[in-house]
C-alpha cells in the first residue's frame, strides 16, 4: 500500500498514538508478519471515536479478517451492544474468535462466516454503523444494499477508498477511471462517485491511511 499523505505526515500521526493493549498490539504483529489487511490502529481510533458519537449499538462488519477491526467496535458500543463481524474464511473467524476471548468482548460479537454481502441482505433489520471492507471490486454492490441497512443518521463506512492513490487522475478528469486502470480501482472509483452523487448520504472521504469514507445517512 502506497502512502497518500507526507510520509513525514504519516510517521507523526502515528508516532502520536497512544499504546495498545496487548492483544491488539499482537493482532498488529501477525498482521505486519503474515499480511493480513487490517485497519491499523489510527483507523481504529477512527472508528471507536464514531461509533462513540453517534453512540452506535449495533454494528455489521463486512470483511472482518482476524477480527483487529471488530474489537474495535466492540468496545465502543459497550456492554449489550452488538457487533456482527462476517469473512468468508473459518480459518479467520476461529483466529478472531480466540483475540475476542483475550479482549474480553466475546459476549459482544456475531460471528458469522460467509459471503458477506449475502449475509447482510439476508438481515432485516437497519444498523447504526455498516462497515465495508471487502474485496473492491464489490464496492459498487455493497453501495446498493447500503441506504436500506442503515438507520437515518447512521454511518456508512469504507476502507480504502482512495486505493494507494490509484483513484485520483489527470487534471480535468476526476472521478472517472482512466481506460488503463485496472478493475478494481475502476470499482473504487465507481463507489466513490455513486457516494458523493446519491442523495441518501453525506459523505466525507478522510486521507487517512489507505483513505476512509464517512457517510452518513441523512
Amino acid at each position: 500500500m502506497v502512502a497518500i499523505t507526507d510520509e513525514c505526515v504519516e510517521n507523526y500521526i502515528y508516532a502520536m498514538l497512544p499504546d495498545r493493549d496487548p492483544v491488539l498490539r499482537e493482532m498488529e504483529r501477525q498482521a505486519k508478519e503474515r499480511d493480513i489487511p487490517i485497519v491499523g490502529p489510527a483507523v481504529g481510533r477512527l472508528f471507536y471515536q464514531y461509533a462513540r458519537v453517534i453512540n452506535a449499538r449495533n454494528v455489521f462488519e463486512m470483511g472482518s479478517a482476524i477480527g483487529y477491526s471488530t474489537i474495535w467496535w466492540a468496545r465502543a458500543v459497550g456492554e449489550g451492544g452488538k457487533v456482527h463481524y462476517t469473512d468468508g474464511d473459518r480459518k479467520n473467524a476461529d483466529e478472531a474468535r480466540r483475540y475476542f476471548e483475550q479482549a474480553g468482548v466475546t459476549g459482544r460479537i456475531e460471528i458469522h462466516v460467509g459471503d458477506a454481502l449475502e449475509l447482510l441482505s439476508e438481515r432485516k433489520e437497519q444498523f447504526d454503523i455498516l462497515f465495508n471492507d471487502v474485496d473492491k471490486q464489490d464496492y459498487p454492490r455493497v453501495f446498493h444494499l447500503a441506504a436500506a441497512r442503515v438507520r437515518k443518521g447512521g454511518l456508512f463506512l469504507t476502507d480504502n477508498s482512495l486505493w494507494s492513490g490509484k483513484v485520483a487522475y489527470a487534471a480535468g478528469n476526476p472521478g472517472a477511471a482512466s481506460a488503463d486502470s485496472d478493475d478494481t480501482t475502476r470499482a473504487v472509483v465507481e463507489f466513490n462517485r455513486l457516494l458523493y452523487g446519491s442523495r441518501d448520504w453525506y459523505t466525507t472521504i478522510i486521507p487517512l491511511r489507505d483513505g476512509v469514507a464517512v457517510a452518513m445517512k441523512v
